[in-house]
């Protein structure tokens, strides 16, 4: 059964008359006898009483006329929600992020594309990058925001901004506001509020003191990065935290360290070869027209 045979019946029954009815369909009427034999075999039901002068609808024609108004105007709705999703009337989008761009790049982001598509339904879920990858490879999410993947072959990576680790101090720290460059030695003797291994800054930060050789000494380990925020800037400690997070919270500064800390690229993963609806190119659009506005 076919939407043109239920599109005919209704002409039928409408005009009760197949000439009349194949002139508003503009098929001949043989072609239109035809479809409705069809449609009546399918059903297993005659819909139409034909032994009169005039034609009219069986008992099971007009019981299956209401169901197939029903049914043609739920299919016409249908096209019209597949219009509104395509135009970014309606529709959802699912995103994940790790616990750093959720810090600072989530509420501008968001915020700017709610104003720009509010009828999008907007589910953010904040989670380590593994278990971003994994919820990207079983369509979970539609797109991540977090670093390059390592290896998997099931998610890929569009570059989207540079970001720099730093070493950051409240406003309360015996070193806030030096200018002069802190030594890895100060470095290495200085109490830290350092993310716990759950986070892949801790991963940088550990291979940046073992390639120079020194080992951090970690006063405070906390596993939020939140937490990390408010404990450096009430808590006379220094920390190290991605530069972005501690840019967008007052009361913190940035410590200059020699040599500098390293730098890392944030990126827009998606599903390898998924599908990328509406929502998600637009969001793709102007998360990297914002990176690029605020390189």
């Amino acid at each position: 059964m076919l939407l043109r045979h239920i599109r005919y019946f209704l002409a039928v029954a409408e005009h009760r008359n197949f000439t009349r009815a194949s002139e508003a369909l503009h098929v001949s009427q043989p072609t239109l006898s035809q479809q409705i034999r069809q449609l009546e075999e399918a059903l297993g039901a005659e819909l139409f009483d034909r032994s009169g002068r005039q034609l009219r609808l069986t008992d099971a024609g007009d019981a299956y006329r209401v169901y197939a108004r029903r049914a043609l105007r739920d299919l016409e709705a249908g096209k019209r929600a597949l219009h509104d999703v395509a135009s970014l009337q309606r529709g959802q989008l699912r995103l994940a992020m790790t616990p750093t761009f959720a810090a600072w790049l989530a509420g501008p982001l968001l915020a700017r594309f709610h104003q720009r598509h509010p009828g999008i339904a907007l589910i953010v879920r904040e989670m380590s990058q593994e278990a971003m990858e994994a919820g990207l490879a079983d369509d979970a999410f539609d797109i991540g925001i977090g670093f390059a993947p390592s290896g998997t072959l099931e998610v890929e990576a569009q570059p989207l901004l540079d970001e720099r680790l730093a070493l950051v101090a409240g406003e309360g720290h015996p070193l806030a506001g030096r200018r002069e460059a802190l030594s890895l030695a100060e470095l290495e003797a200085m109490p830290l509020v350092l993310l716990s291994a759950d986070f892949i800054t801790r991963r940088h930060v550990d291979d940046y003191c073992l390639r120079h050789g020194i080992r951090p000494r970690a006063a405070i380990e906390v596993n939020g990065m939140g937490a990390a925020v408010e404990v450096i800037r009430h808590g006379g400690l220094a920390g190290i935290l991605p530069a972005a997070v501690a840019a967008s919270q007052p009361g913190l500064s940035v410590l200059a360290l020699e040599p500098a800390l390293p730098g890392r690229q944030a990126a827009l993963l998606t599903k390898r070869d998924g599908y990328r609806s509406a929502a998600a190119r637009a969001f793709t659009e102007l998360a990297r027209s914002f990176a690029d506005a605020t390189a």
